[in-house]
């Protein structure tokens, strides 16, 4: 586990509410991420865990409570919100790359673009990032050449542009088989390695045990479990969590 090195967490949802119409999908949502931590969040399909990290960087709003990003209140629009968005970054299930666009231009578009980085130190930064992910050979294909653990490793590529503080996963393996799947587990372990901060969703067991520093365990819209790997998968606390072990773990 990270040190504490401030006072505060790096992210802090506090009593977070979000409802579908009639339908409430988050209910009173209290978790804090410290800098360097890497958070885990588990619970069965519908649990709320993809809403949850859709909240915190607004591409879901929120009905009320307060979500912090160190220390500092998330906007709900604007150009304050794209500026708080630029730190934090997003690898989404489906990779959601520019199909017309070369894994370059992928990675170089937003850094150019809102953070005003020249084109040139962009293209350098995005040439060491696709060295990092294993894909240095890459920067002139376009997206539909590479497999997909190809096309979430460039996704990656191209939240770390950005230089963001924190990291989000949602789900970024359930698209890809097996061996893709490593791919991809294997550059998200190097960069917890390094001290980067991640939330992160994933069925990924093995991931969640071996590279968490905490686990959070959603049922139905609730955090009603939040414990260290170890603690959470030798002995869950509640029904609900022990029954979902039960059947993820022997299938």
């Amino acid at each position: 586990m990270p040190a504490d090195s401030a006072s505060h967490p790096l992210l802090r949802l506090a009593a977070v509410d979000k409802s579908f119409g009639a339908h409430q999908v988050l209910h009173g949502i209290d978790l804090e991420v410290r800098a360097g931590e890497v958070v885990v969040l588990l619970g069965a399909s519908g649990s709320g865990k993809s809403t949850l990290i859709r909240c915190v960087n607004r591409l879901e709003t929120i009905d009320s409570g307060e979500i912090l990003l160190d220390g500092v209140p998330v906007p709900s629009e604007g150009r304050e919100l794209a500026r708080m968005r630029a730190q934090v970054g997003m690898v989404f299930q489906s990779f959601n790359l520019f199909g017309h666009k070369t894994v370059l231009e992928n990675i170089t578009l937003a850094p150019v673009r809102v953070r005003g980085v020249p084109v040139r130190r962009a293209q350098e930064r995005a040439h060491e990032l696709l060295a990092r992910v294993g894909l240095a050979d890459k920067a002139s294909a376009y997206p539909a050449q590479l497999s997909g653990g190809q096309q979430q490793r460039v996704a990656i590529a191209r939240a770390l542009a950005m230089d963001p503080r924190v990291l989000l996963f949602d789900e970024p393996t359930s698209a890809l088989d097996p061996e893709m799947t490593n791919e991809v587990l294997d550059v998200m372990s190097e960069l917890a390695a390094e001290g980067m901060t991640m939330l992160v969703v994933t069925h990924e067991m093995g991931f969640a045990s071996r590279v968490a520093d905490r686990v959070v365990f959603l049922d139905a819209g609730r955090i009603v479990e939040s414990a260290p790997p170890q603690d959470f998968f030798a002995g869950p606390r509640t029904d609900r969590a022990r029954d979902f072990l039960s059947k993820i773990l022997t299938h």
